[in-house]
């Protein structure tokens, strides 16, 4: 009986991954961070946003795209991804860059010249 449980019991064992797949799967992520980093930059320069409202902005569109993106996979991650932290966390920080170059290109834009 005692090898027939040990034979059941698969929760020891690591869950197989296709990193094709998986890669596949972040693309879009990464790609849609990229995007929306760029119109919020553009947006937080047209709206005059300055010193710690603009980043405080960047962050709010951040949230809202991974709830955007968890809802686009039926809040079920699992079967996409290896984790939640691949839809809810990662890019965040690769987009702030473009998000900073865009701010400050509207703002002077706008605003200074």
């Amino acid at each position: 009986m005692a090898t027939q449980d040990k034979r059941s019991d698969t929760s020891d064992f690591p869950e197989i991954v296709n990193t094709d797949n998986l890669q596949s799967n972040m693309k879009p992520i990464y790609y849609s961070r990229t995007f929306l980093s760029i119109i919020g930059g553009v947006i937080a320069g047209i709206w005059g946003f300055t010193g710690f409202t603009g980043f405080v902005f960047y962050f709010v569109v951040m949230l809202a795209a991974s709830f955007g993106l968890a809802a686009k996979a039926k809040f079920s991650a699992d079967s996409y991804f290896d984790s939640w932290n691949r839809v809810l966390l990662d890019g965040i920080l690769g987009g702030l860059m473009s998000f900073v170059l865009f701010w400050t290109f509207a703002y002077d834009i706008v605003h200074i010249f």
